[in-house]
């Protein structure tokens, strides 16, 4: 079963809708990991009305750390939840939101999450949230997929413990499409930097996707959307997985 899986920093909706509403509908995801949702202020009506404009829904409940899961309308959701991660103290109150989720017989657990700036609380909640995800994972033999801001770039500590105990779909999918330019007969098309921030001149890629080992890697990359779309959306590009995963 082929099953699309986005993350995608919303930027507190300070941006142009029509143009985020239009870049999220481009993404074409199945389930949509998102960050910096709206925490305040009719927060749960403006995250579901954005939903239904793009065609999804608000599976996740709670405002917790500003994180939360859409889904499609080819997905049921078994389970949602949302967790406080540890506090440190002059920090930010961080989350992490959990669908369980059922597509065409494969279940998935997909997260969102949202890292702090500060290094320690990083690694720290990267680690607890993988922790997390196992344990919502087990009762439904559902494949981990985590999305999120991880705030740092893939060589540091968080990002490198995320693609160690997940394969970081990007560099999977990278690593892929070298192999296939290698072949006699490839396309030499280069490899895509990936980036993601800040979406009008990107220059580091921040922003992930990060899946089970079970969860074969078809492709990963951005939406399908106007570049004047994504520079108007939000300050983070979006990036969006194609994963094929067992049924049943």
């Amino acid at each position: 079963m082929t099953v699309r899986i986005g993350t995608y920093n919303l930027h507190g909706l300070r941006d142009s809708l029509p143009a985020l509403t239009r870049v999220i509908a481009g993404l074409r995801a199945d389930v949509l990991c998102v960050q910096e949702a709206p925490r305040f202020g009719r927060w749960r009506a403006r995250r579901r009305a954005l939903a239904a404009a793009a065609g999804m829904r608000l599976a996740t409940p709670g405002r917790l750390g500003g994180v939360a899961v859409l889904t499609g309308p080819r997905v049921r959701v078994l389970e949602a939840r949302s967790h406080a991660l540890r506090v440190f103290l002059g920090l930010e109150l961080r989350g992490l939101a959990i669908a369980v989720v059922e597509a065409g017989g494969a279940r998935l657990a997909v997260g969102s999450l949202h890292l702090d700036l500060h290094d320690p609380a990083r690694v720290h909640h990267a680690a607890e949230a993988v922790a997390l995800m196992e344990r919502a994972a087990a009762p439904y033999g559902a494949a981990i997929v985590l999305g999120g801001d991880v705030n740092e770039r893939p060589h540091q500590p968080a990002w490198r413990y995320l693609a160690g105990r997940l394969s970081d779909c990007y560099e999977t999918a990278a690593a892929s499409r070298l192999a296939y330019e290698e072949l006699p007969g490839g396309r030499p098309e280069g490899r895509p930097e990936g980036l993601t921030f800040p979406a009008a001149r990107p220059s580091a890629r921040i922003d992930g996707v990060f899946a089970a080992p079970e969860a074969r890697v078809l492709s990963c990359g951005g939406a399908e959307a106007a570049a004047a779309d994504l520079a108007a959306a939000s300050d983070h590009l979006p990036v969006v997985a194609e994963l094929r995963l067992p049924v049943g």
